[in-house]
C-alpha cells in the first residue's frame, strides 16, 4: 500500500471513530429520553425496549444517514431523528430474529437477548413497539417541516422494512434452512434482508433534500454495493470472527446448513468480492467531492470491522 493510500485509510478510520462515537452517544441519549419508564404496569415493556435499544451495536445505519445527509447540508437534528427511526426498525428486527421461533439466540450485542432477559411475550411486544416508534418519529414535524417529505420517508421505510425489503429477506433466510440456494438467490436474499434498510439510509437524505428520483442513481449504486459488502463481511466474520468481539454466537449459518457468500465462493473469493464492491461503492461518489468522505470511510470500515 502506498503512503498516500495508508494516509487515506488512517484518516478514514479516524473520521469513523470520531463521528461514530459521538453519534452513538447521541442515539443513546435520544432513546433514553424517548423510552422513559412509566410508573404503571407498562414499565416492564419499557425496560425491555431500553435493554435492546440503549448501548452496544455499531449504530451503522444512523451513521450512514448522517453521512448521506452531509452531501446535502441536512440538519443534524433531522438526520438524527431519521437515523433513530431506522435504528428502531433494526433493533425490533433483532429482537424478533432472536426469538426461539426464528434464530433462537441467547446473546445479542454482548447482552442476553430480550426473551432471555425478560420473556418471549415481552420480547414480541418490545419489538412491535420499536417498529411503531420508527414511524412515529418520521411522521413528526420535528423530523422535517414538509409534510410531503415526511410521507415519502414513511413510505420508503415501510417498503424497506416490509415483504419487499427486510422482512421478505428474513422469510427467504428461514427458507434457506430447508432449501439449497444458488448465488443469485443468496444475493437477492441479502439485498432484501440487509441491503434494503441500508439503501433507505442513503435515500432518506435525498428525500429530505428533495432530490428527484432520477438524481439518486449514484447513491442507489453506492447503497447497493455497501449492502452486499456488509453481508459478505458478516459471512466472513461468521466463519473467522471472534464471538466475544462480535457479541453474539458465530457459526450458526454453517450449522443450519444455509448457503452463504462464503460457502458458495470460498473465503478468498468472498473477501475479494467484498473489496471490489467497496471500490465500486466509492466510485459512485466521485461527483460529491470531500462531502462524501464519511461515506467513503464507511465503505472501507464495512469490510475491516471485527463485529
Amino acid at each position: 500500500m502506498s503512503a498516500l493510500a495508508m494516509d487515506g485509510a488512517t484518516s478514514g478510520k479516524a473520521l469513523i471513530a470520531s463521528r461514530s462515537a459521538a453519534l452513538a452517544a447521541e442515539v443513546d441519549r435520544a432513546f433514553d429520553a424517548l423510552l422513559t419508564v412509566p410508573a404503571d404496569p407498562r414499565s416492564r415493556l419499557y425496560e425491555a425496549m431500553r435493554h435492546a435499544a440503549i448501548g452496544g451495536g455499531k449504530r451503522l445505519r444512523p451513521l450512514v444517514v448522517q453521512a448521506a445527509s452531509d452531501l446535502f447540508n441536512i440538519s443534524r437534528e433531522s438526520a438524527l431523528r431519521v437515523g433513530l427511526a431506522v435504528e428502531c426498525i433494526h433493533v425490533y428486527s433483532l429482537i424478533h430474529d432472536d426469538l426461539p421461533a426464528m434464530d433462537d439466540d441467547d446473546l445479542r450485542r454482548g447482552k442476553p437477548t430480550i426473551h432471555k432477559a425478560f420473556d418471549e411475550a415481552t420480547a414480541i411486544l418490545a419489538g412491535d413497539c420499536l417498529h411503531d416508534l420508527a414511524f412515529q418519529l418520521l411522521a413528526d414535524e420535528e423530523t422535517h417541516p414538509d409534510p410531503f417529505v415526511r410521507v415519502e420517508l414513511v413510505k420508503a421505510l415501510a417498503i424497506a422494512s416490509g415483504p419487499a425489503g427486510m422482512a421478505g429477506g428474513q422469510m427467504m433466510d428461514l427458507e434457506a434452512e430447508r432449501a439449497s440456494f444458488d448465488l443469485a438467490t443468496v444475493t437477492r436474499l441479502q439485498q432484501l434482508k440487509t441491503g434494503a434498510l441500508i439503501a433507505f439510509c442513503v435515500d432518506a437524505a435525498a428525500i429530505m433534500a428533495r432530490i428527484p428520483a432520477e438524481g439518486r442513481t449514484s447513491l442507489h449504486g453506492y447503497a447497493r454495493d455497501i449492502g452486499l459488502a456488509f453481508q459478505i463481511a458478516d459471512d466472513l466474520l461468521d466463519v473467522e470472527g471472534d464471538a466475544a468481539a462480535a457479541g453474539k454466537a458465530l457459526g450458526k449459518d454453517e450449522a443450519a446448513g444455509k448457503e452463504t457468500f462464503v460457502s458458495l465462493l470460498g473465503v478468498e473469493r468472498a473477501r475479494e468480492q467484498a473489496q471490489l464492491l467497496v471500490q465500486q461503492a466509492k466510485a459512485h461518489l466521485h461527483a460529491h467531492g470531500a462531502r462524501a468522505d464519511l461515506l467513503r470511510a464507511i465503505a472501507d470500515y464495512i469490510v475491516e470491522r471485527d463485529r
